[in-house]
């Protein structure tokens, strides 16, 4: 008997509950691990620490595209199997799951130690924060294999209906974090080396409670044939997770090109280079934190689209994605009104600098936060998209925003509004690829529409014979 089966018939609402809160607790601590060095290195060694930081970010989300497309690929198209019973399918394509995540995550360590300077100064390290930068990334790029296996398989666990196990594994290493952060900096005054060993010993203990679930869960069985890399097995799943992969390689691209901008236009500008790029990148992690509950309310649903497209219960698509949408309009609208009415607030979590720093964080905040709503609608379709198997409008729609629209924009308003233009990219971009949403969805929505009444029409047949 599936054991996924309720899936097919509980409350929408409350399979939202169950699988979305869990989802969102697990993508928000992931989130947390940067947010927490930020508010102890910026306590601890200021904010040039922070700027470091912000410098390094950019291989970790390197990191996490290809976690993603594996993990999130297979995520998919194992609650495609699931809907469709088939264990075997399912096994194997998990298996390779971890293979791969393995293989290429040992891989990416040594090329990032052996380009670590071509790196830091492609993502906009200064004179001033370069040595900071350098501490950092040799720890960080340490543990990338176990950052990787970490998120890839994540997803593959909540898909497999223990978004609660997730959670919890997730949780303990961001407790981890948060008792070694401030030991390491404040005790041992490790410095930002300090924060990076923090960081990377939670998600080594998270990296083994996952590879512990995998090993014990009833959904699907791992045996030794099961690993392995096989053409068929990645064409089956990569493609699912290619639109996860570009969206999170697009960040890469975009917090490229920001920082170089920010420092150009920056040492321009009173406020100075490093002020404007230690400032954006604070803002950049806030809005991860409510892009956590975006994506974890799109990625909780996931499973239970995935598994009712799978056994053809289309209305029940529709509905889940419109109780969806309510959901992240709330969040929108909550974290709009936070951003534009309690901005120094917020940027004082990450310790006290001078007025100009305060005076550019302000502006930072209340321009690049104006149109989160339209972000949140974007991100949840897409992820929503990808869950129906349609990975070419999910593609499509998380480049828009993310990469056609935002790195034109960053190089291009600079240089009629200074360096304030590179913060109305974002509402430039939520604009636009908010007309891109409902063009999409119209297509999406026919089809569901036509499923509904092929699938009507031959149990219609059945009947009659």
């Amino acid at each position: 008997m599936n054991t996924n089966q309720y899936l097919a018939t509980e409350k929408i609402s409350k399979l939202m509950l169950k699988f979305s809160i869990p989802c969102i607790m697990s993508l928000l601590v992931s989130s947390l691990y940067n947010i927490v060095d930020q508010i102890f290195i910026g306590r601890g060694v200021g904010y040039l620490g922070n700027g470091a930081t912000n410098v390094v970010f950019p291989i970790t989300i390197i990191a996490l595209a290809i976690a993603l497309m594996i993990g999130d690929g297979c995520a998919a198209h194992l609650s495609l199997c699931l809907g469709r019973k088939d264990q075997e399918e399912a096994s194997k394509s998990v298996g390779n799951a971890v293979v791969f995540t393995v293989m290429i995550s040992l891989i990416m360590t040594g090329i990032f130690f052996a380009g670590r300077e071509t790196i830091l100064q492609a993502f906009g390290a200064t004179e001033n924060n370069v040595e900071y930068a350098r501490e950092y990334f040799i720890f960080i790029a340490a543990g990338i294999p176990f950052y990787m296996f970490t998120n890839a398989m994540n997803s593959v666990i909540r898909a497999d209906g223990s978004p609660a196990f997730a959670m919890i594994s997730t949780l303990i290493g961001c407790a981890l974090n948060m008792i070694l952060d401030p030991v390491a900096i404040f005790v041992l005054h490790w410095g930002v080396a300090g924060a990076a060993i923090a960081t990377i010993s939670g998600q080594i203990v998270t990296a083994v409670l996952a590879a512990w679930y995998l090993l014990h869960t009833k959904s699907f069985k791992l045996r030794k044939s099961s690993f392995g890399l096989h053409l068929k097995e990645l064409k089956g799943f990569l493609p699912l997770g290619i639109s996860s992969f570009l969206t999170q390689l697009s960040i890469v691209v975009i917090m490229g090109v920001m920082n170089n901008t920010l420092v150009k236009y920056g040492a321009m500008s009173k406020y100075g280079a490093d002020i404007p790029m230690t400032v954006v990148g604070i803002v950049m992690k806030v809005f991860q934190i409510v892009i956590a509950f975006v994506i974890g309310i799109a990625a909780g649903c996931q499973p239970i689209v995935g598994f009712n497209y799978g056994a053809g219960h289309y209305h029940r698509v529709k509905e889940i994605y419109l109780t969806m949408m309510k959901a992240e309009l709330v969040v929108g609208i909550i974290a709009m009104v936070a951003m534009e009415g309690f901005p120094m607030q917020i940027i004082g979590i990450f310790g006290s600098e001078s007025a100009l720093y305060n005076e550019f964080a302000v502006l930072a905040f209340r321009t690049y936060m104006i149109t989160i709503v339209f972000c949140c609608i974007q991100k949840a379709t897409s992820v929503f998209l990808q869950a129906l198997g349609r990975p070419v409008l999910s593609l499509s729609l998380s480049l828009l925003r993310d990469f056609v629209i935002s790195v034109p924009a960053v190089l291009l308003l600079p240089r009629y509004l200074g360096v304030t233009g590179t913060l109305w990219s974002a509402p430039v971009a939520d604009i636009l690829s908010m007309i891109a949403v409902l063009l999409m969805m119209r297509v999406a929505w026919s089809d569901l529409s036509e499923n509904a009444e092929e699938l009507k029409g031959r149990e219609k047949k059945i009947v009659a014979n």
